[in-house]
């Protein structure tokens, strides 16, 4: 079932008097459970589908479809509502707060996402998600006594914690090595399918292809 659709989506930048369009009518379509990943040299136009898709910009022409709701005739507040209860994000990089445990760190997430649980439930729903990702026994750590993989499972955590529709992967293995990039990967995968999220990932990294379910290559800000 089609659960999000890119149609005709055009971006242009305007630097000084030169415009430049980085999409030049872009049409894709995600379905519930799949991951899709978006490949292609930098500059193609990968990154900037994936903030449109996520509401994190505007697109210049065209329009962004989730559950039939049209993203781009949306108010700002509409969208970042959106962004806080139905998606999740993992980037390159963990962005982990600090000063926060593992365990805050996702019971933050559960408050941003104005989810209606009381603080019992919260800390039942974080202990279980922590379980999936293998890092209960770490819920009182702090990111700086975590490795970079244990980092990144605690994002992937932080990201599913209030049950997102669409999960959005910003090149979540780059910083990464490979066998730990495999783990990231496997995890995103089995969380994807047992959660029945659906998946937007963006990689450089083809050994992480084989982890998707479509696979949609970009050059110049078309899809080949």
């Amino acid at each position: 079932m089609t659960i999000f659709t890119i149609d005709e989506v055009t971006k242009t930048f305007i630097n000084g008097e030169v415009e430049e369009q980085v999409l030049k009518g872009v049409n894709l379509s995600l379905n519930e459970g799949k991951i899709t990943a978006l490949v292609g040299a930098s500059g193609s136009g990968k990154s900037t589908i994936l903030t449109i898709a996520a509401g994190l910009q505007r697109a210049s022409g065209g329009e962004v479809l989730f559950e039939g709701k049209n993203m781009t005739e949306m108010s700002q507040e509409d969208i970042r509502q959106i962004r806080a209860s139905e998606f999740g994000f993992v980037f390159q990089s963990s962005h982990l707060v600090p000063f926060l445990t593992v365990e805050e760190q996702l019971l933050l997430m559960l408050d941003v996402a104005e989810t209606k649980m009381n603080k019992r439930a919260q800390t039942k729903e974080v202990k279980k998600v922590l379980t999936l990702v293998d890092m209960v026994h770490r819920k009182d750590a702090y990111p700086a006594s975590l490795s970079g993989g244990e980092k990144q499972r605690v994002a992937i955590a932080r990201a599913i914690i209030h049950k997102p529709k669409i999960l959005f992967a910003d090149e979540p293995t780059a910083s990464l090595d490979s066998k730990r990039s495999k783990d990231v990967m496997m995890l995103i995968r089995e969380l994807t399918k047992t959660l029945n999220i659906t998946t937007l990932m963006v990689t450089h990294d083809e050994d992480m292809l084989t982890y998707a379910d479509q696979v949609i290559t970009m050059k110049d800000g078309l899809i080949v």
